[in-house]
């Protein structure tokens, strides 16, 4: 089977410049093209893509999603990095949760506190005016 760059984008729901960069930074080979100068893909190639994609909509970096793609070509080896690398994206992901966690409670906070009554007293007002005010970790 050898599809163009548009069929090979509908069937990994990824979009043609994306592809192209995918292909500049080496993530995939270039497409073999034909001698009307079109792109050529294969099932490898779809697959490819698709492993890129699901990476990606799992929050993996490209520099993570390289190392994963280099070691699924060695299948016999130990998976012990593919562990790791998925260990440090999740506790990538804990600490974002924790993050969005402690700013959902600080803006909670912030409108219960709010009088609803004119600006020059709004608490939402004065805790963005002045981060002292905040209750989470202030940066």
């Amino acid at each position: 089977m050898q599809i163009g760059i548009g069929a090979l984008s509908r069937e990994t729901g990824i979009k043609v410049p994306t592809i192209r960069y995918y292909e500049k930074i080496g993530l995939i080979r270039p497409g073999e093209r034909t001698e009307g100068n079109q792109r050529r893909y294969d099932q490898a190639d779809v697959d490819r893509l698709r492993f890129i994609r699901h990476s990606r909509d799992l929050g993996f970096d490209l520099a993570a999603i390289r190392e994963l793609l280099s070691m699924s070509e060695t299948p016999q080896a130990s998976c012990h990095e593919v562990d790791s690398i998925a260990h440090e994206h999740l506790a990538e992901v804990e600490r974002r949760i924790a993050q969005l966690q402690a700013l959902r409670e600080e803006l909670s906070r912030m409108i219960a506190e709010c009088s609803h009554g004119r600006v020059c007293d709004c608490n939402v007002i004065n805790v963005l005016a002045d981060h002292a005010n905040c209750l989470h970790d202030q940066h």
